[in-house]
């Protein structure tokens, strides 16, 4: 090893040594209103909503599902839509019903149109 190499570890040897000397302490307090430990205790009571959605169409083509999701909104206003890429495949959802039983009515009035839809819950994350 040249001189230069040697120099150069021994200072980078000297500076991660003395690296901890300069290490710095410290204490955080958090300030909170108490109404915030009150929501906080309030949303571990709530219980998560479970919701229904109906499955109008899965495919590969964005351009078809695109399509599809145009169509339905024109016909059935009421609902949301939204369009959901799973790998491999484009699906189009419909509602956020609250019960089976309203998921089971708009059903009836979106075979007639999409036979092969279905009702599903989706994950939750």
């Amino acid at each position: 090893m040249n001189k230069l190499n040697i120099k150069l570890l021994s200072f980078l040897a000297l500076v991660l040594i003395s690296a901890p000397i300069f290490a710095q302490d410290g204490t955080v307090n958090i300030n909170q209103p108490k109404a915030i430990e009150k929501l906080l205790e309030f949303k571990k009571d709530i219980k998560t909503v479970e919701t229904y959605k109906i499955q109008i169409f899965s495919g590969s083509s964005s351009f078809t599902a695109e399509k599809v999701k145009a169509d339905f909104m024109s016909t059935y206003g009421q609902w949301p839509v939204e369009m959901v890429f799973n790998t491999p495949n484009y699906k189009i959802w419909v509602g956020n019903f609250r019960d089976r039983l309203e998921a089971d009515r708009a059903l009836l009035r979106i075979k007639k149109n999409y036979m092969n839809a279905f009702i599903f819950q989706p994950k939750k994350d």
